[in-house]
């Protein structure tokens, strides 16, 4: 089992920036691909970007690609998402997932956190 935990979610007017952990514990990471989803209100969740257990390749969804970027530390058991340039379209509640490859389905998540409330403002 793996417990995920993320933290660094707020508010921030846009063109800011903020960045979010996923803090894990139970089991080491780092034999997993690390994903995150967003999911605005009234919408189905949404993939953002993934990282492989390496780190050494990273994925984006268009609509974030240039402006966050994830990354991660094995040693630390923990992974980020540093997002920039934020619009008031990134407001959502953003979740990590431990997968064993990366995926753009939220069905092949193994693991997810409790989720981060990020709230753009115009």
């Amino acid at each position: 089992q793996v417990q995920l935990v993320e933290s660094g979610g707020g508010l921030v007017q846009a063109g800011g920036s903020l960045r979010l952990s996923c803090a894990a514990s139970g089991r080491s990471i780092s034999t997993y691909a690390m994903n995150w989803f967003r999911q605005a209100q009234g919408k189905e969740r949404e993939f953002v970007a993934a990282i492989t257990s390496n780190g050494r390749s990273t994925f984006y969804a268009d609509s974030v690609k240039g402006r966050f970027f994830n990354s991660r530390d094995n040693a630390r058991n923990t992974a980020y998402l540093q997002m920039r340039s934020l619009k008031p379209e990134d407001t959502a509640v953003y979740y990590c997932g431990c997968s064993s490859a990366t995926t753009t389905r939220a069905s092949s998540i193994q693991y997810w956190g409790q989720g981060a409330q990020v709230t753009v403002s115009s």
